[in-house]
C-alpha cells in the first residue's frame, strides 16, 4: 500500500471527513465534503489537521462562518490536536467538483441546472471578495 493509499484509509482522517460532513451550506442543502468545497486535508505526525477549502462563491453572506464550523467540528474530533482553516480561491468552485452523491441529492440527473446553481450563488463565482 502507498503513503497516499495508507492516508486514504487513515481511521483519524476518516473521523475528520464524518466531521467535516457535519457542515452543510445553508443556501445549498449539502454538506460541505460532498459539494467538493474541501480540497486538501493534511494531518501531520502530532495529528494536528490543517485544512484547504473553498466557498461556492467569494462574496457568501457565511464566508466568515463556513470556514469556522469546520474548524470547530475538526477540533472536536477524538484525537486532533489542533485544526486550521484557510479558504483558499483557486482553482474557482463549479459545480462539477460536488461528488456523484451530492449531484444526486440536488437531482442533477437533468431536472435541476448547474447555471441555476451558479445563480443562486449570487453569479459571483470566480470574482475576488470586495469589502463593499
Amino acid at each position: 500500500m502507498s503513503s497516499d493509499d495508507a492516508q486514504k484509509h487513515d481511521p483519524l482522517r476518516e473521523r475528520v471527513i464524518d466531521a467535516i460532513r457535519t457542515v452543510r451550506d445553508p443556501e445549498i442543502p449539502v454538506n460541505l465534503y460532498e459539494l467538493g468545497l474541501i480540497y486538501e486535508i493534511r494531518i501531520d505526525e502530532q495529528n494536528s489537521v490543517h485544512i484547504d477549502m473553498t466557498l461556492t462563491t467569494p462574496n457568501c453572506p457565511v464566508a466568515e462562518l463556513l470556514p469556522q464550523q469546520v474548524k470547530a467540528a475538526v477540533a472536536a474530533v477524538d484525537g486532533v490536536s489542533a485544526a486550521s482553516v484557510d479558504v483558499v480561491w483557486e482553482p474557482e468552485w463549479t459545480p462539477d467538483m460536488m461528488s456523484e452523491a451530492a449531484k444526486l441529492d440536488l437531482d442533477f440527473t437533468g431536472k435541476f441546472d448547474p447555471q441555476k446553481l451558479q445563480a443562486k450563488t449570487n453569479l459571483t463565482i470566480g470574482r475576488k471578495p470586495t469589502n463593499d
